[in-house]
This record gives structure tokens, sequence and C-alpha cells, in this order.
């Protein structure tokens, strides 16, 4: 990464912090892009460039932990399906476990506000459509169609524990550690607890 980059990922990180800042003291309604853009130090059509709604402002942390995920998962060996999906959801709760407080107060504010709520869901959308095309290119099957079947209820499955697990933790922070959950949930994945469809053809991503 280039100077250059490494200025723009830090005012980004900057803007963000600030944000959640103001949010976490004065609420996601009353806080505005111009109260942000000066606590950063940057000008609002410098925060618009970054962030172009403040529900991005919000979900950007979440965002980037599901992006990474898919991105890393891209990158690794062949590996049987119930191994691969497990291996994504623990790489996705490591990333969002390196910062809890934002973790719980993105989902916060979901509950309290519907534009956040709506962002977020289309995040774990988009998060559950790119998974299926990654599994989709490693399945090996003769007909694609059964392909794309599997992979969509197999990213959705992953999505639905990553979901629960921080909405668990989220609801009890004080009574139930993530990383307890997470065991629990990768524990059910690797016994069958958690049923996975049956890969087409082969077991082998």
């Amino acid at each position: 990464m280039g100077l250059r980059e490494v200025k723009r990922e830090r005012t980004r990180r900057l803007i963000a912090d600030k944000a959640f800042e103001l949010f976490s003291d004065h609420g996601f309604g009353r806080t505005t892009v111009e109260q942000i853009a000066a606590a950063a130090e940057v000008g609002p059509s410098t925060l618009y460039r970054y962030f172009p709604t403040k529900e991005t402002l919000v979900l950007e942390f979440v965002d980037e932990c599901l992006a990474e995920a898919v991105s890393w998962f891209h990158q690794q060996p062949a590996m049987d399906l119930r191994d691969g999906l497990r291996a994504v959801v623990e790489r996705v709760l490591e990333q969002l476990e390196t910062n809890p407080e934002r973790v719980r107060a993105v989902f916060e504010l979901a509950e309290q506000t519907g534009s956040v709520s709506a962002h977020l869901n289309d995040l774990i959308w988009r998060f559950r459509i790119d998974l299926a095309d990654e599994l989709v290119r490693r399945l090996r099957a003769e007909d694609p169609r059964r392909a794309e079947f599997v992979a969509a209820l197999s990213a959705g499955i992953a999505m639905n524990i990553i979901e629960t697990v921080v909405r668990v933790w989220v609801d009890a922070p004080d009574a139930v550690q993530a990383k307890t959950l997470a065991r629990q949930a990768m524990r059910l994945l690797r016994t069958g607890g958690i049923p996975l469809p049956s890969p087409p053809d082969t077991a082998v991503l």
C-alpha cells in the first residue's frame, strides 16, 4: 500500500470513528454530516467521497468484515464444503471480535433506526450472494442449477450462524461470550447438528 492509500485509509478510519463517537453521544438522527466532518477535520464533500450516506458510516466496519471474509476464502485452496463454510464463519467472527463495542453499537442503532436496519439487511444479503457465487465457482457439478441451489442454501446457513451468534451476544453481552457461542456453532456445524445440503457430484470445494 502506497503513501496515498495509507493516508486515505487513515482519513476513512478517522471519519468512521468520529461518527460513532457522535452517534453514541447524540444519537444517529440528531447527528449531522456537517458535525461529523467538523469532528474529523474534513469538509462535507470529502466525507461524502468516503461515505455517501450516514448509514454507510454506521455499517462500514461490518461491511469490511463480511467482504474481507469472502475475499479471504477466494484465496484458499480446495476444501470440503463443511470445512469451507466453517472457515468463512470463523473468519467473519474473528474480524467482528476485534471491535466488539462497534459491533454492539451497530446492532443497537439498527434496532433504533429503520434506515440503518435496512442497510444492514442489504449488507447481509450481499454477503450471501457473494459467498454463494464463490461456492458455485468451487463446486464441481454437471448440473449448474444444482450447484447454484446448494451454494445458495449453504451461504444462507453460514450467514444465519453468524447473525445468530452476534445477535445473541449483543442481547446479553455480560451473560455470554461471542467466542463461546462461536465454538458451539462450529461444533454443531462440524458434527452435523446444523445440517448442510449435499454437494453436487463431490464433497470438495
